[in-house]
């Protein structure tokens, strides 16, 4: 069982973003858990966004075609025009950009299944002031399938031991927070999720662990270059909290 686990590595500590690919249409980036995609007003004491990081890293201006909430680490595309993000928008918007993902949850999940379940979108008080209120629930799916299960004989809650699913994640359409919510609806909320998390469970994570950081990373990321048509396959390691938990020699493989 993991023991003595230092704190998740800040933004602030890495000297570099790493690249995990670049040519002259794209670049790819892994995004540190903890860092905003670019300037918001939900956090406006942030000084470090990942938009101005990779802009002063490579030396040239980048156009993101997607994001990943702040606590989320993991792969994040950004094209390198204007003209290459009007190109790469449409598949987007239509889902060819296949996406995976790694979280660990709460429980044990079935080995496989599919969750197909709406949500009312997400509005913020601060940015989305002037935005409808009433709009109808979207139609949203994530495929999920279980990669190992552990068991660690520790009372949490009031249950006698802790049990927690690792699972790779494929979101099949894309709404704010939707594997955070749907795991939530499952009853299995992924560890270190503030808002629709365990408070218990992360309480437990932090205190027996020393993991502060949310347990979900965009994993892998495919699309087809705008360019030249080949399909594009990227993946990225986990950082290093998150690493040494599933490291761990008590997990059972599926």
């Amino acid at each position: 069982m993991p023991t003595d686990l230092p704190a998740a590595h800040s933004a602030n500590a890495e000297s570099a973003l790493k690249i995990l690919y670049q040519d002259e249409s794209v670049v790819a980036v892994h995004k540190p858990g903890g860092l905003l995609v670019h300037r918001s007003m939900i956090d406006r004491r942030e000084t470090r966004f990942l938009l101005q990081l990779l802009r002063d890293q490579i030396g040239q201006r980048v156009y993101p075609l997607h994001r990943l909430d702040k606590p989320t680490q993991g792969i994040v595309l950004m094209a390198l025009s204007p003209e290459i993000a009007r190109l790469m928008g449409p598949q987007f918007e239509q889902g060819d950009v296949e996406k995976h993902y790694w979280a660990i949850v709460r429980g044990y999940c079935e080995a496989q299944n599919t969750i197909d379940y709406a949500l009312k979108e997400e509005l913020d008080a601060m940015t989305d002031g002037k935005a409808k209120q009433d709009k109808p629930a979207q139609a949203a799916v994530t495929q999920y399938r279980r990669l190992a299960r552990v068991e660690w004989p520790y009372p949490v809650g009031r249950y006698d031991s802790a049990r927690y699913s690792l699972l790779e994640l494929q979101p099949k359409t894309g709404r704010k927070h939707q594997l955070r919510r749907h795991l939530k609806h499952i009853f299995h909320p992924i560890v270190g999720d503030t808002t629709h998390g365990d408070g218990k469970q992360n309480r437990f994570f932090r205190d027996h662990f020393h993991a502060h950081g949310l347990m979900l990373c965009a994993k892998r990321l495919s699309f087809v270059h705008p360019i030249n048509g080949d399909r594009i396959q990227l993946e990225t390691q986990l950082d290093a909290e998150m690493q040494r938990l599933v490291d761990d020699e008590s997990w059972c493989w599926d």
